[in-house]
């Protein structure tokens, strides 16, 4: 479906539009999975994975508003001994824990650019306002700085500064604000259609990346992106 101009102003989520996990999984990166190994969780009943991973990630849920990095480590540590508690058989120390816990922090080699997200960038860059609407850390400033993406974007709303995640209209409210422009001139590119649905209840056009495997299909009518080089063509 073709967009609606003038354009003047992009929104980008990270995770699977500008970013991936070299793992494939967001909360358990190669190094982690040495510890919580996967031939360990498929011997245990999966109930109790299920309920063990989802009571720790209640925990992050219910405590993402943050301020540093440190808080970042000290919530991943609780995460981690969660798991570990509720899923004994693992074996893991609290040495152990605190090792998988600065990995997932600290290590910035854990999360990759996809090849067309700063062709993309260099090519939409003063061409339009860019700015970020992301579920995500307070390490991800530390990681948009190693990956060279900082200086593309004038503005960026993260869930941890406001405590919430998306779809909730203050993460979209916040970044409207900032950017300063009337949503109907904006874009907003995501993974999740739920998140893209948020995005256009508050009038910003939506712009589903099908770069995730397994990706979401697209609303009737939502226009959608295979991969993000097409983005500049689809502006015009």
């Amino acid at each position: 479906m073709p967009l609606r101009k003038p354009v003047h102003g992009i929104f980008f989520d990270l995770g699977w539009t500008l970013l991936y996990p070299v793992s494939g999984n967001w909360m358990f990166s190669n190094f982690a999975r040495a510890y919580f190994r996967q031939e360990i969780l498929d011997s245990l009943p999966q109930e109790r994975v299920t309920a063990a991973m989802k009571q720790a990630m209640d925990h992050l849920d219910q405590n993402h508003q943050l301020d540093t990095i440190d808080q970042e480590y000290q919530q991943f540590l609780t995460y981690y001994t969660m798991v570990a508690e509720a899923l004994p058989e693992l074996g893991l120390s609290q040495a152990q824990l605190r090792k998988v816990a600065e990995d997932h922090v600290y290590n910035l080699e854990n999360v990759r650019l996809y090849p067309a997200s700063l062709p993309t960038l260099q090519a939409l860059a003063g061409r339009y306002r860019l700015g970020i609407i992301s579920d995500t850390w307070p390490s991800i400033l530390s990681q948009l700085e190693h990956l060279g993406l900082s200086s593309f974007f004038q503005c960026a709303t993260y869930s941890y500064t406001l405590g919430t995640y998306k779809p909730d209209p203050r993460m979209y409210r916040d970044a409207l604000e900032k950017m300063g422009l009337p949503p109907e001139e904006t874009i907003f590119v995501d993974d999740s259609t739920g998140n893209l649905r948020g995005a256009a209840a508050l009038g910003i056009q939506p712009v589903l990346i099908q770069a995730k495997p397994s990706s979401s299909k697209p609303d009737p009518g939502m226009t959608a992106l295979s991969d993000l080089e097409e983005l500049p063509e689809l502006l015009g």
